[in-house]
């Protein structure tokens, strides 16, 4: 297929244009944190550390950097009497990694202790993942990869479901105590909310650099870089045409992508000139908005 045609499956919109620059993001590129708007520190931080286990790096009277042992994960930025708005882009779920079965066991017996309430869970057979919200109704998923080597492929197309979640046999592995999410969790994905697929698409796939991997529905598709299931989830559940997310409500401030190299930061800036696709200088780093005006930052 021709890099500038669309997907099977995914309708065009007259806003989407094709693009011409070339290139892929390295395969050890990988997601770095996310700054995450909500509309009460104070209740933000006492969720966030009590149920979903996450450790305070730093705070001040409007802003928190949190992490799990490790690099910051989440910085949380107090916007008061910020509201949800409903049917915009912007943040679906964000997705924290955990780095065993057993991690996301006690992360499970800790929603169980704490009479925390979810969304549901799934197993995706190259994961298994629960979902919840944070008090501001902002979407989390906690996970665990299967090994890459039990990964399914059908027509050389990576095989994903949404079957029915084993609580049990993951509650199982849970220890007796909970310190926290577990060293080595990480920002695993973003899934974001956008106005229409084909043009989100085509900027993540042309401009940035992704492998596009999936389309699910003609309604969601999902990018990656070396050959992971996804980096990045896009869909129009929110409604073909949705409109921004505004700057003062809760919800995506941005979320970081680490880069291999300078060369990659390089090559990624070279791709967004080409493309004619406006861009930040960040103290070394890109920020950039998606075409749904979801911010990135790119640093290396």
């Amino acid at each position: 297929m021709d890099k500038n045609q669309a997907h099977p499956g995914i309708e065009s919109s007259d806003s989407a244009q094709p693009v011409s620059a070339s290139g892929k993001l390295a395969g050890e590129t990988e997601l770095g944190y996310l700054n995450l708007r909500v509309s009460d520190l104070p209740r933000s931080l006492d969720f966030y550390q009590q149920v979903i286990g996450l450790q305070v790096e730093q705070e001040s009277a409007k802003a928190a950097r949190l992490g799990a042992g490790g690099e910051t994960l989440l910085v949380l930025t107090e916007k008061p009497g910020a509201v949800r708005v409903p049917r915009r882009s912007g943040l679906y779920h964000f997705a924290l990694l955990t780095p065993s079965r057993a991690a996301l066991g006690n992360f499970l017996r800790n929603l169980v202790d704490t009479e925390t309430g979810i969304q549901g869970g799934a197993d995706h057979l190259v994961s298994e993942a629960i979902y919840l919200a944070d008090p501001d109704g902002n979407g989390i998923e906690v996970y665990r990869d299967r090994p890459r080597d039990e990964w399914q492929y059908e027509d050389g197309q990576l095989k994903m479901a949404t079957d029915p979640l084993d609580y049990r046999g993951i509650l199982d592995l849970a220890s007796e105590s909970w310190d926290g999410l577990e060293k080595g969790t990480r920002l695993g994905h973003m899934h974001l909310h956008i106005a229409y697929l084909d043009q989100a698409v085509n900027f993540y796939e042309h401009v940035i650099g992704f492998d596009f991997l999936l389309n699910y529905g003609g309604s969601a598709g999902f990018l990656s870089a070396g050959g992971y299931h996804h980096h990045v989830g896009l869909n129009t559940w929110n409604g073909v045409g949705a409109e921004p997310n505004p700057p003062g409500a809760v919800g995506l401030e941005y979320f970081s992508v680490n880069l291999a190299g300078d060369q990659e930061r390089q090559d990624l800036a070279a791709r967004l000139d080409q493309a004619g696709w406006s861009y930040e200088n960040r103290a070394g780093a890109l920020f950039v908005r998606d075409p749904s005006q979801n911010g990135i930052l790119f640093q290396a």
